[in-house]
């Protein structure tokens, strides 16, 4: 970035990197990609993270189009492309499959098939991938360690989903034989796009779904789809009277990944755009995807850095195993870990892990936390750490030598604390109780 473009005043400051996903009109995997795409990441990121998965996938490309007026990327998976016209936008909601334990997961944002065979729809049962499966395929890859990360954890939370929905492990949900090969195509390349881009935060807009209905293997169902609706849960979203499906399940997942909060735009100087198209030409609103990329400078805070929050929820750990792994992530290199007692749905008490780090240890991290208690998924949030700057200093007490910390900001002195470890050395050799060398020492710190 060019700093002449801006102030001297502001040529120190902390410049934070912001997307705000637009999904006014849903949001579905391959709208994902082709936005990051409109948005500036070269297709080879899509490319290559595609190439070094052992499977054989379909071909995937880029292709320009418009939607109403609106010029994007399409990101196409052959042999998924969707219906295109009018026709398509009307009828796409009678045709969503979702086979019973062999779940579609996303298709090009008519996320349908028509299986044609003797005249009539139905549900195309082939063997296809688990869950467990996938899973292997991706952690066997040479895929960046993050970008697998990331993609990992959106199947998860679409294979949760599922198996709620349909009383089954999550492990054992089985994916459609091809949907499973678009799907796989579609998260990775979302994952390796905004990996690419590496935001500082990412936001969404309010979401909007559709109220028509769903043909699949429970019946016909109400929008949401079963799945969506699942893992949405604990993310705002309103209905339309539009007959169609806004939202599919592998949208929602990565909405869920990778946004820290819903609402409005956030304050910030816009410096690209991406639109990503759907398949459809919906009549009431363009069949689009739009995201937003910024920077929000803050003032001059000299001693601010970044750091990763991961965060997770545990209701079956005993508080001995949570301590024991609060000492190893914090043995592991974490800046800070801390356990929080709450009170989880059905009113089981249970713990909210949060470890704070800095990006390079981020992976190692969040594989200890995955290991060291039972989560099934970690968060992973990008922050901005304000800090006070930090030295030591000697006071005289009565007791001797003290150590105190000092913090200062700008020259300033903010804050003043005696040192437990030193307090705790100087009572133990004096035979007094801590908190009496420590109320010595604030006492000295006072009249200085």
């Amino acid at each position: 970035m060019d700093k002449r473009n801006y102030p001297a005043s502001r040529q120190t400051s902390i410049i934070m990197k912001l997307l705000h996903i637009d999904a006014f009109a849903g949001i579905s995997g391959d709208m994902s990609v082709a936005a990051l795409r409109d948005l500036g990441v070269p297709e080879e990121v899509f490319l290559e993270a595609l190439k070094v998965l052992a499977i054989e996938l379909p071909s995937c490309r880029f292709e320009r189009g418009d939607r109403n007026g609106i010029s994007g990327w399409r990101f196409l998976v052959s042999g998924h492309e969707g219906v295109e016209g009018e026709e398509g936008a009307k009828t796409a909601h009678h045709h969503h499959h979702h086979g019973h334990e062999h779940h579609h997961v996303d298709h090009v944002h008519g996320h349908y098939h028509h299986h044609d065979q003797g005249g009539h729809h139905h549900v195309h049962h082939t063997h296809g991938r688990n869950h467990a499966e996938i899973v292997s395929l991706l952690e066997k890859s040479t895929l960046d360690a993050d970008v697998k990360a990331r993609a990992l954890a959106v199947f998860r939370r679409i294979a949760i989903a599922e198996g709620g929905v349909h009383g089954v492990p999550p492990e054992n949900i089985g994916f459609h034989e091809v949907g499973a090969e678009d799907s796989i195509a579609d998260i990775v390349c979302a994952c390796a796009g905004f990996d690419y881009l590496k935001i500082d935060r990412i936001t969404c807009s309010p979401l909007i779904e559709g109220s028509g209905h769903i043909h699949c293997a429970h019946g016909t169902f109400p929008l949401p789809a079963p799945a969506t609706l699942a893992i949405l849960k604990g993310i705002p979203f309103r209905q339309l009277e539009e007959p169609w499906e806004h939202i599919t399940p592998t949208g929602a997942a990565i909405l869920a990944e990778f946004s820290g909060s819903f609402g409005p735009m956030p304050e910030m100087m816009v410096t690209s755009i991406g639109y990503g198209l759907g398949s459809r030409n919906t009549p009431n609103r363009p069949n689009v995807l739009r995201l937003i990329s910024g920077e929000s400078i803050d003032p001059d805070l000299s001693h601010a850095d970044k750091v990763i929050e991961l965060r997770c929820n545990l209701d079956d750990l005993s508080p001995e195993h949570a301590s024991s792994a609060l000492d190893a992530l914090l043995n592991a290199g974490a800046l800070d870990a801390t356990l929080t007692p709450t009170v989880m749905k059905k009113g089981r008490s249970g713990w909210i892990l949060e470890v704070l780090c800095h990006e390079e240890k981020a992976h190692e991290l969040s594989e200890r936390m995955l290991r060291e208690t039972t989560a099934f998924g970690i968060r992973r949030h990008r922050m901005k750490r304000l800090k006070l700057e930090r030295h030591f200093e000697e006071i005289d007490t009565r007791y001797g030598k003290i150590q105190v910390k000092i913090g200062t900001l700008r020259g300033e002195t903010l804050q003043r604390s005696p040192e437990f470890s030193s307090c705790a050395e100087v009572a133990a050799f004096h035979g007094v109780a801590v908190r009496e060398v420590h109320a010595v020492a604030l006492q000295a710190l006072a009249v200085l």
